[in-house]
C-alpha cells in the first residue's frame, strides 16, 4: 500500500505545472485617477432572488464588454441554505437600457454539472467569474464530493453558449483543478482574478485542511492551468485578494481565522513568482472576507468588516502605499447580529462598484463615483 500511494503521489506530481514565471499585471484602465476621498453613491440596492431561494451569499462581479445590452454581470449562490441540496449558481445583469438588474436565473446546476463531469457534486459555491482572450466567461466555483467546504475542489467550468447574454448564458465543465495529490481537494476560491497584461490571468485560492494558506494560481489567455505558488508561510491566512501597485509588485490582503486577528498581508516583487509576508495591518479583520483593488499607483481600495467580533459593519477604505489606511466611508452599519460580508469590487466605467452579502439571505449591490484629480495613472 505504502508502494501505491508513493507511485499515485509521484505520477500526481509529475502531472502538475511547476511554479510559473513571473508575469507582468495590467493597471485598471482609468483614463483620469478618480479622487477616492470624495465617492459618493450614486445608485444602490438589492439584486433580485431566484423566485423561492431563502439563501444567498458570495457574489463575484464581472464587467461586460462596452457594446454589450448588460454593463455587469453578477454571480452567487443560492437556495434553501447554504450548503443545502437545491443550491445553484445564480446570475443576473444590470442592463444599459434600464439602469436595472434582469430577474436572477440559475445557470449552474450541480446534477447537470456533476453529470457532464462523471461523478456527483454535493455542494456548490464561492463563483468567481474571469472573461478569457476570447470573450467567453469562465466561471471558477467551490464544488464538493464528500465531507464538509473543508473537502472542496475548485471546478473550472466554460461559458458553453454562443452569446452570454442573461437569456441564454450557459457553462459546461473543463475540469476540476490538479491542485492537490489528495485528490485535489481541500482548495476553495473566492476573491477576483488578477488580470495579466498578456490576456492571462492570477487567481487567488487558498487550502483549509487542518491548516489554512493562501496560494495563487496562473492562467494564460485562453483559461489553460500554468502553475501555482504560495503566497504565505502563516497556516491561518485563507481568501486572498490580489491588488496590484506596479507591473511586478502586487499585494495579497488575508482574512485571518484567529480571534482578534488583523488583515494578513503579503507581496511579491517580481510578479508572482516569489512571495513573502508582511507585518499585518493595524485595520481588525473578525475571520471575515476582504476585497482590495488596485486603480493606479498610489490608488488603493479595500472593502473589509472592521468590528472585531462581528460582520455587521462594512467599510471602504483607500491607500497611497498598501501599508496606511484611512476611512473612506462605511458602505452598511447595522448591529452586532447583522452581517454585511463578502464584499466584491470591480471599477468600471468610472464608476466603483461594490456587491456584498446580507444576512446569508441577499445580495445587495452600490456603484459609486468620484471627482476627478486630472492626473493620468
Amino acid at each position: 500500500m505504502c508502494l501505491l500511494v508513493g507511485v499515485v503521489l509521484a505520477l500526481d506530481l509529475c502531472q502538475r505545472p511547476g511554479a510559473p514565471a513571473p508575469a507582468s499585471a495590467e493597471l485598471s484602465a482609468v483614463s483620469v485617477v478618480p479622487d477616492l476621498g470624495h465617492l459618493q453613491v450614486a445608485a444602490k440596492g438589492e439584486i433580485p432572488m431566484p423566485v423561492g431561494m431563502a439563501a444567498a451569499h458570495a457574489s463575484a462581479l464581472l464587467p461586460m464588454p462596452a457594446n454589450h445590452a448588460a454593463a455587469m454581470t453578477v454571480f452567487w449562490f443560492s437556495g434553501d441554505r447554504e450548503s443545502g441540496p437545491n443550491v445553484q449558481i445564480a446570475a443576473s445583469q444590470y442592463l444599459r437600457a434600464t439602469q436595472r438588474w434582469t430577474a436572477a436565473r440559475f445557470v449552474v446546476n450541480r446534477f447537470v454539472a456533476g453529470a457532464q463531469l462523471g461523478y456527483g457534486l454535493r455542494r456548490l459555491g464561492n463563483p468567481v467569474a474571469w472573461m478569457d482572450g476570447s470573450g467567453r466567461v469562465n466561471l471558477f466555483v467551490v464544488a464538493t464530493g464528500w465531507g464538509g467546504w473543508a473537502a472542496s475542489r475548485v471546478l473550472h467550468l466554460r461559458q458553453s453558449s454562443p452569446g452570454n447574454g442573461l437569456a441564454e448564458l450557459a457553462f459546461e465543465p473543463v475540469r476540476v483543478l490538479p491542485l492537490s495529490w489528495l485528490w485535489n481537494t481541500s482548495f476553495l476560491v473566492r476573491n477576483a482574478p488578477l488580470p495579466l497584461a498578456d490576456g492571462g490571468m492570477v487567481l487567488p485560492v487558498h487550502f483549509e485542511l487542518g491548516v489554512k494558506y493562501p496560494t495563487a494560481l496562473r492562467f494564460d489567455s485562453n483559461g489553460g492551468y500554468q502553475g501555482m505558488v504560495r503566497l504565505s508561510q502563516r497556516p491561518y491566512m485563507l481568501q486572498p485578494s490580489l491588488v496590484v501597485q506596479s507591473p511586478l509588485r502586487w499585494l495579497a490582503y488575508m482574512r485571518d481565522e484567529r480571534p482578534k486577528g488583523k488583515i494578513g498581508v503579503a507581496q511579491t516583487k517580481d510578479g508572482g513568482q516569489h512571495w513573502s509576508d508582511l507585518p499585518d495591518l493595524v485595520l481588525d479583520n473578525p475571520d471575515a472576507a476582504v476585497a482590495g483593488l488596485g486603480l493606479a499607483a498610489g490608488q488603493m481600495l479595500l472593502a473589509h468588516n472592521s468590528s472585531l467580533a462581528s460582520r455587521g459593519t462594512l467599510d471602504l477604505s483607500a491607500s497611497r502605499d498598501g501599508r496606511n489606511w484611512f476611512l473612506i466611508q462605511t458602505l452598511e452599519k447595522g448591529g452586532f447580529d447583522d452581517e454585511f460580508s463578502y464584499p466584491a469590487m470591480v471599477w468600471f466605467e468610472g464608476s466603483l462598484w461594490v456587491s456584498y452579502t446580507v444576512d446569508r439571505q441577499r445580495i445587495a449591490w452600490q456603484r459609486l463615483t468620484a471627482a476627478t484629480s486630472g492626473a493620468k495613472p
